[in-house]
C-alpha cells in the first residue's frame, strides 16, 4: 500500500511540475524585461515628480537623492517624513538635490498604513503630469527614469513597475533573496499581469512610474488606504479602470536595504505572506500541500524508493524545480549551484508563511517600522 501510495504521490508532484514548466504565459522565464538607457545626457524631466515617503531612513536615503541628481534636469522630488525619528530629514536637506520639497506627515489618522497616508499627503504637492512612486531605500542608475518615461510613452502605458535588484551580499540574502522574486513572479506572473485580456494585476511598490492624473482618477491613495500588499492592489484597482499597467524586471532600480540575517528577512516575509493567501486557512492548507508535494516529496522518495519508475519521475521533479530557478539566478549573476538549495528554501518561506498567519490570528494583520496593524 506504502508503495502505491507513494508512487501516486511521486506521479501527482511530477504532473504538477511538468504543468508548471508549460505554462503559456512561462512565468519562470525573463522576457518583461526594462533596463536603463545609456544615453541619459540632458533629459528634461520638468513634466516628472518623484514621491518618496520615508520612515527612518537614514541609512539609505543619501543615496537614493543622490541617485535623483543623475536621472535629468527639471526633475521634482517630494520627500514626506513619516515621523522619523532618526537624521533622515537633515540628510535629505543636506543632500543639495534640486527642487526639493519636503512635508512633514501629519499623525497617522484610523484605517490607513503609514506609507499610504505619507504617499496621498505627498500626493496634494504633485503638479506634474508624470508621477514616479519610490520607496526610500531605492536607488536609480542613471539613465533609469529616461527608460521608464520612453517606456510609458512609446507603449502608451499608463501604469510602469520594475522589481528592484535585492542586495545579494550575506549567505542569508543569497539564499532566500532571489527566491523572493521567483516566487513572486510565479503568484503573480507578469505575462498575465501585462495582458489586458487578463485580471491578473502585479506591481512591485518600490518603483512604480505612472500618470498622475490616474492616480487621481481613482481616488488617490484613499481607495487602498488599509492595503497591506499596496503595491498589487493599486496595481489591480488601476488595471480594473481600464487603464494599461506593466510590470518587469531589470538591473537599474537598486535596493539598498540591507536583510544580513534571517531573522531579518522572516519579519519581511512574514509582514504580507498570509495576506496573499486572503487570510484563508483554506488556501494556507492547500498551499502547504502544494508546496511539501513540489519540493519536498521528490527529494525524499529518491531514498527509499527502489521502482525505475518513480526514481525516474522523482528525478525529473528535481530536475524541472532546478531548471526553472536558474533563470532567475542567472538574472541575477547568482552562482547556479543555488539552485540546489530550493527544497530548504521552499520550507522556510512556508514556514515563515506559518509565521504571518499565526501572527493574524492573534491579532496582528502585519508589522513593519515600529508599527502594527491590528485585525478589526
Amino acid at each position: 500500500m506504502l508503495d502505491t501510495m507513494s508512487g501516486y504521490l511521486s506521479v501527482l508532484a511530477g504532473l504538477v511540475w511538468l504543468i508548471t514548466l508549460l505554462l503559456p504565459w512561462q512565468p519562470w522565464r525573463n522576457r518583461e524585461v526594462l533596463e536603463a538607457e545609456t544615453d541619459f545626457s540632458d533629459v528634461d524631466l520638468h513634466d516628472v515628480t518623484v514621491l518618496i515617503p520615508a520612515r527612518d531612513e537614514a541609512e539609505v536615503i543619501a543615496g537614493t537623492l543622490q541617485s535623483l541628481k543623475q536621472q535629468g534636469r527639471g526633475l521634482q522630488v517630494v520627500l514626506v517624513d513619516d515621523d522619523s525619528s532618526d537624521e533622515t530629514v537633515n540628510i535629505a536637506r543636506a543632500s543639495g538635490l534640486e527642487n526639493l520639497t519636503i512635508i512633514e506627515s501629519k499623525s497617522l489618522p484610523p484605517g490607513w498604513t503609514g506609507k499610504l497616508w505619507a504617499q496621498e499627503q505627498g500626493l496634494k504637492a504633485v503638479n506634474t503630469p508624470l508621477l514616479l512612486l519610490l520607496d526610500a531605500d531605492i536607488a536609480l542608475k542613471p539613465g533609469m527614469l529616461k527608460a521608464l518615461k520612453q517606456k510609458q510613452q512609446k507603449e502608451g502605458l499608463q501604469f510602469v513597475s520594475l522589481m528592484a535588484v535585492l542586495r545579494f551580499q550575506s549567505f542569508w540574502e543569497k539564499l532566500l533573496m532571489p527566491a523572493f522574486i521567483y516566487f513572486f513572479k510565479m503568484i503573480y506572473p507578469f505575462a498575465l499581469a501585462n495582458s489586458p485580456k487578463s485580471r491578473m494585476a502585479a506591481a512591485a511598490g518600490g518603483c512604480i512610474f505612472l500618470e498622475t492624473a490616474v492616480l487621481k482618477d481613482i481616488g488617490g491613495m484613499a481607495v487602498i488606504k488599509d492595503a497591506v500588499i499596496d503595491d498589487c492592489t493599486l496595481a489591480k484597482t488601476i488595471k480594473s479602470k481600464g487603464y494599461k499597467i506593466w510590470i518587469g524586471l531589470t538591473h537599474g532600480v537598486i535596493s539598498q536595504r540591507p536583510y544580513v540575517g534571517l531573522s531579518e528577512i522572516w519579519q519581511m516575509v512574514a509582514r504580507t505572506a498570509y495576506t496573499q493567501l486572503y487570510y484563508s486557512r483554506l488556501l494556507l492548507m492547500l498551499c502547504t500541500l502544494i508546496m511539501l508535494l513540489m519540493y519536498w516529496w521528490p527529494l525524499m522518495a529518491v531514498f527509499w524508493i527502489e521502482t525505475p519508475g518513480e526514481l525516474f519521475i522523482n528525478g525529473l521533479s528535481l530536475s524541472i524545480m532546478i531548471t526553472l530557478y536558474l533563470p532567475t539566478l542567472f538574472f541575477y549573476r547568482l552562482n547556479p549551484l543555488w539552485a540546489l538549495t530550493m527544497p530548504v528554501v521552499a520550507a522556510l518561506y512556508l514556514m515563515m508563511t506559518w509565521t504571518s498567519a499565526i501572527r493574524y490570528w492573534r491579532g496582528e494583520r502585519s508589522r513593519w517600522k515600529g508599527r502594527r496593524y491590528l485585525t478589526e
